[in-house]
């Protein structure tokens, strides 16, 4: 019977836990990704933008603005690369030595459990920020395509490629947004996890109140709202 109700260390309702964070890291995802055009995210409202920030690069002159602009995205890109993988080191060292973890649980006298369930979670939680890192990586790299891109756009506006191109590179900047979203999404699970430390139930509502937070965010935010209006299209 032990069987039907453990997988290794994990319990029953660890199991539960921890279906219910990667069932909500995926939904959320995939709602803020393909929202219905009655009520769009903000992802979607931004991608929007972005077209329209490249047809207005085609007659701005000079164009240093918008290689400003790419610069300061790439460096964000940067900084959370960088900390999602300072982060990864941090939990694969817990995972290497977890004796801090339950002592620390010992005083508090929470999640008792044997050693192999600690590392369950902490490398869940390190599983996110891998995620997280490759998505940074990723995101970095497309803004780059796209200040070539931009770069490769003519500044006659008369030039029949100057508006395709601008497309084009547009397209990249919005792919480079989503691969950046995606992986502070991650993050944001990660830090979800960490709730685990104190119990699979502690999961269950840090899960739900991130993906609450996510949602509002992306749906029924005030910041939102200031962009709806008078959007592009």
């Amino acid at each position: 019977m032990s069987q039907i109700y453990h997988i290794g260390p994990l319990g029953l309702l660890d199991l539960a836990a921890l279906a219910f964070l990667v069932i909500c890291w995926v939904g959320i995802g995939w709602v803020t990704e393909h929202s219905p055009p009655h009520r769009p995210s903000m992802g979607e409202i931004m991608a929007a933008y972005r077209r329209e920030w490249l047809r207005q690069l085609v007659t701005r002159q000079p164009r240093i603005f918008d290689s400003q602009m790419v610069d300061g995205l790439r460096q964000s890109t940067t900084f959370f690369a960088s900390t999602a993988l300072i982060a990864i080191g941090g939990g694969l060292a817990l995972i290497g030595n977890p004796q801090p973890l339950t002592d620390i649980a010992s005083d508090f006298d929470i999640g008792q459990g044997p050693s192999l369930l600690w590392e369950a979670r902490i490398l869940t939680a390190v599983l996110f920020g891998a995620n997280a890192f490759l998505k940074f990586v990723w995101s970095h790299r497309l803004f780059s395509y796209a200040a070539i891109a931009m770069a490769a756009v003519p500044n006659n506006p008369e030039d029949p490629l100057a508006y395709p191109r601008a497309a084009q590179a547009a397209q990249v900047n919005i792919n480079a947004a989503k691969s950046f979203n995606r992986g502070l999404r991650s993050v944001y699970f990660a830090l979800a996890t960490l709730a685990w430390m104190l119990g699979p139930v502690a999961l269950i509502a840090a899960t739900a109140f991130t993906t609450a937070m996510l949602w509002r965010r992306e749906f029924a935010s005030e910041s939102r709202q200031a962009l709806l209006d008078n959007s592009p299209e």
